[in-house]
């Protein structure tokens, strides 16, 4: 475990594996980046436990936790895969830990076997870009963070022929993970197991099912939606942080239709059933990620969505060829 921090950290600070434990210290943290980047939060603290919890089980130090000489939570890190995400506090950039957190990302993903990194970063973050292009990091996928206004109850046009639609209830996990999985495997890196999928979508606190509708072709699963509320789960009780997304915007976080139901218009139905779920609860705006290996900006544009802001996921071969 030591060799997985050695490296040239910055004087002063501390590191070690991070856990579950340290869900609240780490949501605080990419909150103050969030912010100072967009003058919002959009990351729950419920999607930082999900994070934390897939270093499990012998893997504790896929994270890593920065601490800073007041012992404030300063950075912190993740490597799963070919995947890493790296976050450093605005009170503590400018001092080397972005570099030295690079560094820690690209060893332990070798050590895991990977033979290419990819982050994505925040096409606002300067500086994060351009330390990732000195590194040899090249952009291979553009990510937009799409908005829909709720201003008034949005109409949903009738579902084609021989479907049906519902909300999601309880059973219906294994059918929508294997739908939403076969969906993405047309551009995903890797498909992920049922307990990892669960983590971080039907299994987080903040999972939203009434505004997670469902398409049926007679019995069989035909198209998904799935959504979460940010205003929900541990932290709602004690009521909206400041410059947090709170309860006022819905978000979705997959849209799957199976391969031969597509080009019927089921997409746009269960989108626009999540928008009218969110709205009968109080919801004003509505957000979902799509990416350009998707092909689906343009059905979201259609919608009358528009790009809230946009990300690059940056890419790096780990050994020759």
């Amino acid at each position: 475990m030591a060799d997985s921090f050695a490296g040239a950290w910055p004087a002063g600070y501390r590191v070690r594996p991070a856990d579950t434990a340290d869900t609240a210290a780490v949501h605080r943290l990419v909150g103050a980046g969030e912010r100072a980047l967009h003058g919002l939060a959009t990351t729950d603290a419920d999607r930082i436990a999900a994070d934390l919890g897939m270093a499990g089980g012998g893997s504790a130090c896929d994270t890593v936790l920065v601490t800073g000489p007041a012992g404030d939570p300063a950075a912190w890190g993740w490597v799963r895969g070919r995947r890493a995400t790296v976050h450093v506090h605005p009170g503590h950039r400018a001092r080397g830990l972005g570099a030295a957190l690079l560094a820690w990302s690209e060893a332990r993903a070798r050590e895991l076997g990977a033979d290419r990194l990819a982050q994505t970063i925040s096409d606002s973050d300067l500086g994060a870009v351009a330390l990732l292009r000195s590194g040899g990091y090249v952009g291979v996928v553009t990510e937009w963070l799409l908005e829909m206004p709720l201003t008034g109850e949005p109409v949903v046009p009738e579902p084609p022929a021989g479907i049906t639609v519902r909300a999601f209830r309880a059973g219906d996990e294994e059918a929508a993970y294997r739908l939403t999985e076969d969906a993405f495997d047309e551009w995903q890196q890797r498909r992920k197991p049922y307990a990892e999928w669960a983590r971080r979508t039907v299994g987080r606190a903040t999972f939203a099912p009434g505004a997670s509708p469902l398409a049926f072709e007679g019995d069989r699963l035909a198209g998904v939606v799935l959504s979460s509320d940010p205003g929900a789960g541990s932290e709602a009780d004690a009521g909206p942080v400041p410059g947090t997304l709170g309860g006022g915007e819905g978000y979705v976080d997959r849209v799957a239709v199976r391969r031969d139901q597509r080009d019927r218009g089921i997409a746009r139905l269960l989108l626009q059933e999540a928008f009218r779920a969110f709205y009968l609860q109080g919801k004003r705006s509505c957000v979902l990620w799509t990416h350009s290996d998707t092909g689906a900006l343009g059905l979201y544009e259609r919608l009358g969505m528009t790009v809230r802001r946009s990300s690059t996921v940056y890419g790096k071969a780990l050994v020759a060829g």
